[in-house]
């Protein structure tokens, strides 16, 4: 349905009961599914917002870092949603809790109590 737009079309579309809102970042849609009642254009903000959150994690997000980090980006994104509003507006904050999250996980690997120190 959303791959097979015309690109001159508008970015979000009715489809049953709901709104489709996408936006497409070079070879990668992100597509979000929203009440008739929310604001198309807030939801294309919030997923920029996710993208940028997305690239300042990865470096320049492809679908390699979605397709074997996908845990990791649905956990940008519990972070930065809460009940699909806007929860942490800071990217450098939801990006400082994936990385203490990284740290936890390779201590549970080297078999140590404590993380290292965050990085700042």
């Amino acid at each position: 349905m959303v791959l097979s737009r015309a690109l001159k079309l508008c970015n979000f579309l009715d489809w049953k009961d709901i709104k489709v809102v996408y936006k497409r970042y070079a070879s990668l849609y992100f597509v979000m599914g929203i009440d008739s009642s929310d604001n198309e254009l807030i939801t294309l903000e919030l997923v920029h917002h996710f993208v940028e959150v997305l690239d300042r994690y990865f470096g320049n997000v492809c679908e390699l870092d979605l397709i074997f980090n996908f845990h990791k980006a649905y956990f940008m994104l519990d972070e930065m949603l809460l009940a699909g509003e806007l929860q942490e507006p800071s990217k450098k904050a939801i990006t400082r809790v994936i990385e203490a999250q990284d740290q936890l996980v390779e201590s549970a690997k080297l078999g140590t109590d404590k993380p290292t120190a965050a990085k700042s």
